[in-house]
């Protein structure tokens, strides 16, 4: 009878506990959920979620990641992940359990303008497949602060390259004429063979990523703004960094695609002299290396302020021609400037000129101007999932056909 009793006693115990730990593990689920969902509406998901079905881009960047899936990625946000820290929050190397690795932006804690960025840079993300723009690869917002998954680029910023010693005698002058070559082709892309043209609005050395081959990835779209086709400019808050920033676009709120251009010429000039964009460690008239290099150029200094290991005989032609190309870019006045895809192909065909010596200039000159007389055309075609872009741009199409010739049999 006791016996009986007692094992009685300990199965309803037992129930007990099993019901109790049950309807706590549901209370805890249900809390859970409740709480992705505040986050989800926190981190404007929803207002993601109808201008994604507004704005029908030409990529589909639909993976969502859940909050546990990158927390264990990143090993807890640990700090030995910690890639690089800056206004808009931090980006960690993460391991998927199939060893991918992805590098994840994680935003500032209680910071409107940083959701706002983020759910702009998706937006603008979804107009985008080229191999020089760093590839998104989708997002999670059930955590407290959004969070952006990218692809991962190896070897970290060209800004690292360029003004760290040790890094910067790596980078050869072919090098450089390299990455600015892919650089410009990926931001005239941007400009005028997406769905709708978009000015990135912060190009910078520090936005630009190398690869383990060294090849561009144009990255950071937080501040890009899509441009509807029926307008030229855009009348909005000035974003940018200070020593890249169009002086135009700065002083009257008037963005278009050439306040790219200048910025582009900016990186252009640190990659021919191995400076920062704005000094305080140098005199007051040369802080700003626009202005710097521009007054070099002019009283023909050019030489004196060039990275010395990139100087030889064979290439001071070309320095000069391709610093040319950067005063011109960082002309005051906007219509003075060229367009991107006109640097584009001027940098390219010093690229093939750099690849092959021999080629003859004139010929090169009559391929550009046909090219540059081309229309641009954009359009889309279906392609296999084992394939990199769905998007053929007319700027790329021309640029292969001008490479076709120099590749063949040789």
């Amino acid at each position: 009878m006791h016996v009986s009793m007692f094992a009685g006693i300990s199965v309803g115990l037992l129930l007990l506990f099993v019901g109790g730990s049950w309807i706590y593990w549901r209370l805890q689920k249900r809390k859970l959920i409740k709480l992705k969902e505040k986050f989800f509406q926190q981190n404007d998901g929803l207002l993601l979620q109808q201008k994604l079905s507004n704005h029908k881009g030409s990529v589909e960047t639909d993976k969502i990641y859940s909050a546990e899936e990158l927390k264990k990625a990143t090993n807890n946000y640990d700090e030995s992940r910690v890639l690089g820290q800056g206004g808009y929050g931090t980006i960690y190397k993460g391991i998927l359990p199939d060893n991918k690795v992805i590098a994840i932006k994680k935003s500032k804690i209680g910071n409107q303008t940083q959701i706002e960025q983020f759910v702009n840079e998706i937006i603008v993300l979804t107009h985008i497949n080229h191999r020089s723009v760093v590839k998104l690869l989708g997002c999670c917002l059930e955590t407290e602060v959004p969070l952006l998954v990218y692809e991962f680029i190896s070897k970290g910023t060209l800004s690292e390259h360029i003004h760290d010693k040790g890094l910067s005698s790596l980078l050869s002058w072919e090098k450089r004429l390299k990455i600015a070559a892919e650089t410009a082709g990926a931001l005239a892309y941007l400009h005028s063979a997406t769905s709708m043209p978009i000015i990135h609005r912060d190009v910078k050395a520090a936005n630009i990523l190398l690869d383990d081959n060294f090849i561009a990835k144009v990255s950071d779209f937080g501040a890009s703004k899509l441009v509807p086709l029926d307008q030229t400019q855009l009348n909005t808050l000035v974003q940018g960094t200070f020593g890249y920033l169009d002086p135009k676009y700065f002083h009257t709120s008037q963005l278009t695609g050439k306040s790219d251009v200048y910025s582009f010429g900016v990186v252009l000039a640190e990659l021919l002299t191995g400076k920062i964009a704005l000094s305080f460690d140098r005199p007051e008239i040369d802080r700003n290396l626009a202005m710097f290099f521009i007054s070099a150029v002019k009283d023909d200094r050019l030489v004196q302020i060039l990275e010395d290991h990139i100087v030889n005989e064979g290439n001071i032609e070309q320095l000069k021609e391709v610093a040319n190309l950067a005063k011109r870019c960082l002309k005051v006045t906007g219509e003075d400037r060229p367009s991107m895809k006109e640097v584009a192909m001027e940098l390219e065909g010093f690229v093939i000129m750099e690849k092959h010596p021999w080629r003859n200039a004139s010929v090169y000159t009559e391929e550009t101007e046909y090219l540059l007389g081309a229309p641009s055309q954009s359009f889309s075609i279906d392609v296999g999932p084992s394939c990199s872009s769905s998007t053929v741009a007319g700027y790329d199409s021309m640029r292969n056909e001008a490479l076709k010739p120099l590749d063949d049999g040789r």
